[in-house]
């Protein structure tokens, strides 16, 4: 199961997206926002980084006006690569190289239909391990400034 978050400027695209899942039969979990009244990015990002590094889904996916709030915050999370993808190209590569376990879109960047394909490729996409794997514990190594 994957779990879908946005805040008010993604609040259009998660509802295409979320129609998008029910027409495919993938099971989600949708953990708002619900409004386009203005909310805070970060807690929506925060709740789903969580549940998605202590395994509760399986992936994510968080829309916001660019994509790149809600990538900023799921990345702190340990375990986290959230990627902000504007192309199935990128959403692949991401899955493939980077084993991103978050999708990241904007609703104010990617069209409906764009969003669909980038989310199918994103869902489908398999980690190819070898090199990358090495490549990916880099990423996880704590960094000291």
């Amino acid at each position: 199961m994957i779990a879908i978050a946005c805040d008010h400027g993604g609040l259009e695209l998660k509802r295409v997206l979320c129609r998008w899942m029910d027409g495919k039969n993938i099971r989600y979990e949708d953990l708002g926002t619900d409004s386009t009244a203005s909310v805070d990015y970060p807690v929506f990002a925060h709740r789903l980084a969580a549940g998605v590094a202590g395994g509760t889904w399986e992936k994510g996916v968080l829309v916001c006006g660019t994509g790149l709030g809600m990538s900023m915050a799921a990345n702190r999370h340990r375990g986290i690569r959230a990627a902000v993808c504007t192309d199935p190209y990128t959403a692949e590569m991401a899955r493939r190289h980077n084993e991103a376990n978050v999708l990241c879109m904007g609703g104010r960047m990617v069209g409906p239909m764009m969003a669909e394909r980038i989310l199918e490729t994103f869902l489908l996409a398999e980690f190819e391990g070898d090199r990358h794997s090495r490549r990916i514990a880099l990423i996880e190594t704590d960094v000291k400034d």
